[in-house]
């Protein structure tokens, strides 16, 4: 910069204090002293980058709009970037180094330390970025910009640490005495702060920076993560080392500093200016013609009016996937997305949906295949993500996260000692730092990444922001409960209010959820708080709903439907009745009634399989499965025999997976003599793609029950022994009883309620029908055709659909099941980001009002979205008593505390398992071994540590793992 013409704008006892006034300390910087116009230029400038590399093109027009006309958004992009660090122009900032606080008072820049002082103690929050929060508001105001523009860029300043305060907490503390925002000359380098700031990216003074119309809340959100991203990128030293003259810093050597970054760190968008396919594109993505439903989902999103909403509903099996992905890529095209993200309601659903997408992917361009994200706590054990992890890494680096400032243990940015996860360096490493893996252009992981976006946390910003300018997909929305979907309609009210076009999936989604998610989004889309539509219903199967705003006019929602590519399936269902012992019955009783229910099903399944074939039987419980697998195997042999569930650990289980896929998948070369049943629990509900000969299931409410049967005769061509041709499903797990209601599997009715079990069992028992002909006790079930009607008929409030002699536990069941779910939807509004009757506010002031409600963690955020009772996952490790070395479950050494080798690592991380929630009380007092502290991976892993014979004592409960039946109770 030069000085020289500083003095003569500013003075020269302003410009002594910029020549002072320190952004990062020497410890984070380098070795050398960041000033902050350095920083806040080195901001700016890789914000130009993320302007012209990474923002999709729909979010570049948006802000073009903001900023009045097309090409003034980039403007106004950067210098929101660049004045994020403004506040550190006060006292507030400058007294927590030391070296830098005296550089700065011998400048001429003092504060009465006692009075900040007791400022702090009073408001401990008042730091650098909520007194740039105030000071940009009142330097704002002073240049003359509109009262409303101002209202939504201080906030952005404010919040930028990962919580929006409200205009109450950035006035700065009264015990402060002036003396943590600064008097004097003070104020007179604030203000060149900024201007010079505003000069330095192009414009005259913050006066010409003034935008001429206010953003929704939604870019505003999107906005403000984007500038943390920049900060955070011009926070790693490794890259930007500090300038501790002002003589050398300039906005053309920030320049040359972020591209040396951003080329290092792999960094850039997704597809960018992405062509419309053409006609012949889907043959080229997928490797066949497009099915009359997969024509109709692209015609649909050809025909919309504007980005919005995308909801079809088709069979297990009609290609809703390949619909969904293609339909990503017309969407991008015609609204500007520069990216996609793909949400499954599993993570073992979300790995094989990762290698569907690389595969799509990588048949546009084959650099898209290698940017593709996975998202989930357990992606280490996906063999496809860590090889391409390893395509990307150079031997025996690592990387620390940049300090994600305003953490509790470092909030100043000062201290000298990394921070942050530790990863590995891969292609994409800057995206999997902490929070960050929403920013990939392509990610695919479980719809919780989606749902995290919605819940009133720290740095939510960054989620929006990554959610912004891409496609959504959403597979399997059906599967959200009541709790999960209040979050699921606040996100997609955010996603509709930001114009991102979202596709949800479903083989069997009830119309009252249609409705919700239309509605959800719509309300977003016009920023209103309730929105009620009149949204037609289909009149066919599959079928698909667009909707969307139009510009200057109400919502716009049209309904398409055609036929399914192969005709219905004659599906005979029957039951199969099951003593269901009562609740006071003893441990021995229960233990009888089980082995008789598992002896029955064993006979069934002998019968069934006598000329050879497969079966998959579905139990609700891992109890339930193990015991039943115990029968099998050893009525069968445990050749013919797999079990599958979520006990096992992950390792285990993702073999067990692969190998059920690959036995029961498509062209798995099944045996023509031989037979083959896989146990399972509700793993294998849903995106698990096997084909059986014969379905055992117990009762489920009846759209998951239908999910279940979606798993039988699923694919054309398999072969399949004569007894077996026509596809039969035995419903079990309940007790019919003569002129009353029946008694439900325990652990059924503490999964999915009585009320819904009640409905789908009077369908199964041939009470009202609520399927059309034929659908009964020993009936046949059309399917796919008949799945709407029996999905509506379920969920819908004939009360005559139950016999008379059921109506009145139906109805008591009824009403205990609106109690419940008025009461978990009470509890997840705790967690929402925006509370009732905040949706029509302008600005994000006060998001946060009253502190993020749940952590940062995974853990901590998963339990937040899931309502499901608190579960612990653990380690298993071994000990024998001879050497008391601990091992891990294949045998290998460890040591006398548990240090683990590089070479065993992975075995001993593939070792973690979900406890019961049952045991989490008695887990609480488990920890890491002693080698584990400090460890990357490990350091806050609990171990539950077996004996030889692979059990242990925990609390009350013995429990044993092995790898044929997994963890149990015994």
């Amino acid at each position: 910069m030069d000085v020289d013409e500083l003095v003569l704008r500013y003075g020269s006892a302003v410009v002594r204090g910029l020549e002072t006034l320190w952004g990062k300390s020497r410890e984070r910087a380098g070795g050398r002293t960041s000033l902050l116009l350095g920083h806040l230029l080195d901001t700016a400038a890789v914000a130009e980058l993320m302007w012209e590399e990474f923002l999709a093109p729909a979010t570049r027009s948006a802000l073009d709009e903001v900023a009045g006309g097309v090409g003034r958004g980039h403007g106004l992009f950067v210098w929101l970037c660049a004045v994020h660090d403004c506040g550190k122009a006060t006292p507030a900032h400058q007294r927590l180094w030391d070296e830098g606080a005296g550089a700065v008072c011998g400048a001429g820049l003092v504060w009465h330390e006692p009075s900040a002082v007791a400022g702090v103690k009073q408001q401990r929050r008042w730091r650098h970025d909520w007194a740039g929060g105030l000071i940009v508001r009142e330097l704002l105001g002073e240049a003359g910009w509109d009262g409303e523009q101002v209202d939504w860029v201080w906030p952005l300043v404010a919040g930028h640490h990962g919580a929006f305060p409200t205009l109450r907490d950035v006035r700065e503390p009264s015990s402060a005495k002036r003396q943590l925002r600064g008097v004097g000359v003070w104020r007179e380098v604030q203000r060149a702060v900024l201007d010079v700031v505003s000069r330095e990216v192009g414009f005259a003074g913050a006066a010409e920076v003034e935008p001429v119309v206010v953003p929704s809340r939604a870019l505003q959100l999107q906005v403000s993560g984007l500038v943390v991203m920049a900060d955070w990128i011009a926070s790693d030293e490794r890259f930007f080392v500090g300038v501790d003259e002002l003589r050398g810093v300039s906005a053309g050597g920030s320049r040359e500093r972020a591209v040396r970054a951003w080329e290092a760190l792999g960094l850039g968008g997704g597809w960018g200016e992405l062509g419309v396919p053409g006609s012949g594109a889907f043959e080229e993505r997928f490797g066949c013609v497009p099915r009359p439903a997969q024509r109709m989902v692209v015609e649909a999103v050809e025909g919309m009016g504007g980005a919005g909403l995308v909801v079809v509903e088709a069979p297990m099996g009609e290609g809703k996937t390949e619909a969904a992905l293609f339909a990503a890529e017309v969407l991008a095209a015609r609204f500007g997305a520069d990216g996609v993200f793909v949400g499954m309601p599993t993570q073992a659903t979300s790995d094989p949906m990762f290698s569907r997408v690389r595969r799509w992917l990588g048949s546009i361009s084959e650099e898209f295949a290698s940017r593709v994200v996975l998202l989930h706590g357990k992606r280490a054990f996906n063999r496809e993500w860590k090889a391409l992890l390893e395509e990307g890494t150079r031997a025996g680096e690592a990387f620390g996260g940049v300090d994600e400032f305003g953490l509790a243990d470092d909030p100043f940015g000062v201290r000298g000692d990394g921070c942050g996860e530790l990863q590995r360096q891969a292609l994409v490493e800057w995206f999997l730092g902490s929070k960050r893996g929403l920013l990939a252009p392509f990610v695919v992981g479980t719809v919780d990444q989606l749902l995290y976006a919605a819940t009133r946390t720290r740095h939510v910003m960054l989620r929006m922001a990554g959610l912004g300018g891409k496609v959504v997909v959403l597979d399997e929305v059906h599967a959200c409960d009541v709790y999960m979907s209040q979050f699921l309609h606040e996100a997609l009210r955010w996603l509709g209010q930001a114009g991102v076009p979202v596709v949800v999936l479903s083989a069997t989604l009830a119309p009252a959820q249609r409705q919700g998610l239309l509605e959800a989004y719509l309300a977003g889309a016009a920023s209103v708080e309730e929105l009620r539509v009149q949204a037609p219903a289909p009149e066919g199967y599959p079928s698909v709903t667009t909707a969307w705003s139009s510009a200057g006019g109400g919502p716009q929602v049209r309904v398409r439907a055609t036929d399914s590519w192969r005709a219905d399936l004659a599906v005979e269902v029957r039951v199969v009745p099951e003593v269901v012992p009562g609740p006071r019955s003893s441990r021995g009783e229960r233990e009888r009634a089980q082995a008789c229910a598992d002896a029955r099903v064993g006979e069934l399944l002998a019968g069934e399989l006598a000329g050879g074939g497969t079966a998959l039987v579905i139990r609700n419980s891992v109890a339930r499965a193990q015991s039943l697998f115990d029968e099998l195997r050893g009525r069968f042999g445990g050749e013919e025999v797999r079990l599958l569930h979520a006990r096992f650990t992950v390792a285990r289980r993702a073999e067990l997976t692969d190998e059920c896929l690959r036995l029961l998948g498509p062209g798995g070369g099944r045996s023509r003599s031989g037979r083959l049943v896989v146990v399972a629990t509700q793993l294998a509900e849903q995106s698990f793609d096997v084909d059986a000969d014969v379905l055992v299931t117990d009762v489920a409410p009846m759209d998951l029950l239908l999910q279940r049967v979606g798993r039988l005769h699923r694919h054309e061509g398999t072969w399949r022994p004569e007894g077996l041709r026509v596809p039969r499903v035995f419903v079990t797990g309940f007790s019919p009883r003569e002129g009353r209601e029946p008694e439900f599997v325990y652990a059924s009715e503490r999964i999915y309620g009585r009320h819904l079990l009640l409905r789908t069992a009077a369908v199964l028992a041939g009470g009202r029908d609520a399927g059309g002909p034929g659908a009964g006790a020993s009936g046949v079930w059309p399917i796919p055709g008949r799945v709407p009607a029996l999905v509506e008929g379920v969920y819908g409030g004939d009360g005559l659909l139950l016999p008379e002699g059921w109506r009145a536990a139906g109805e008591a069941a009824r009403s205990e099941q609106e109690s419940q779910d008025r009461a978990r939807a009470e509890n997840a509004r705790g967690f929402l980001l925006t509370g009732p009757g905040e949706h029509e506010r302008r600005t994000l002031a006060g998001l946060h009002y009253g502190g993020a409600t749940a952590g940062g963690d995974e853990g901590a955020l998963q339990a937040a979205v899931r309502d499901g009772d608190e579960s612990v996952e653990v380690v298993l490790v071994r000990r024998d008593g001879d050497d008391g070395v601990f091992r891990t479950l294949a045998g290998r050494a460890l040591s006398v505390n548990g240090d683990v080798a590089p070479e065993v690592l992975e075995e001993v991380l593939g070792s973690v398992v979900r406890l019961p929630a049952s045991f989490t009380e008695a887990a609480a007092g488990l920890t890491p071994l002693p080698g584990w502290h400090g460890h990357p991976w490990l350091g806050r892993s609990r171990a539950l540590v077996l004996d030889a014979s692979g059990r242990m004592r925990l609390g009350d409960f013995a429990v044993a793992y092995d790898e044929v039946l997994g963890l149990r109770q015994v």
